[in-house]
């Protein structure tokens, strides 16, 4: 692998997917080999017993490589909460080396992964770690993505500021409307 990204944003449903989905297409237009994980959703959606998010079904679709929904959503929770209330309330505890895992798996099938985050940056995962420490363990630069709406100068300054206290690379940012 090459490369790869986490995009993470200023909240939910700022766009996160939208730009993921764009710099797949863009990436592999240019003759790159992409995959996308989504490793935690909420608010997922049953069928034949699995939990599905319409997000991760998108990036898993977008990608040059058939991966296993379960590689790119190993983390899927029916209640639309934060994902450490879902994963108590499932009784499952979000393992970062799981997912980091995962990841090395996909990496070595293709040139770039691009990693969407949950929520924003400082989203807890459990009692100890959030989406940005997933992002660092994953050692990918960040695109942060912010909704573009009053109060988004605010947002994306803190948000900038927690990337960097987590020693994560802000490989750039982009306005979504």
């Amino acid at each position: 692998m090459s490369g790869g990204y986490f995009i993470t944003g200023t909240d939910t449903g700022v766009g996160k997917t939208v730009v993921g989905l764009g710099l797949m297409r863009a990436l592999k237009d240019r003759g790159r080999r992409v995959a996308a994980m989504k490793p935690v959703a909420s608010g997922c959606r049953e069928r034949d017993g699995i939990l599905y998010n319409d997000d991760a079904l998108r990036l898993q679709a977008e990608g040059s490589v058939g991966l296993p929904y379960s590689t790119v959503n190993p983390y899927a929770f029916a209640p639309p909460i934060a994902p450490h209330l879902a994963a108590a309330e499932a009784g499952v505890w979000i393992s970062i080396p799981r997912i980091v895992e995962e990841f090395r798996g996909v990496a070595a099938q293709v040139e770039t992964v691009i990693v969407e985050g949950v929520g924003g940056g400082r989203v807890p995962l459990d009692e100890r770690e959030t989406v940005a420490d997933l992002a660092a363990a994953l050692g990918l630069p960040v695109i942060l993505v912010v909704a573009v709406r009053l109060g988004c100068l605010n947002h994306a300054l803190l948000t900038v500021e927690g990337i960097h206290h987590s020693g994560v690379a802000l490989a750039g940012w982009v306005a979504n409307r």
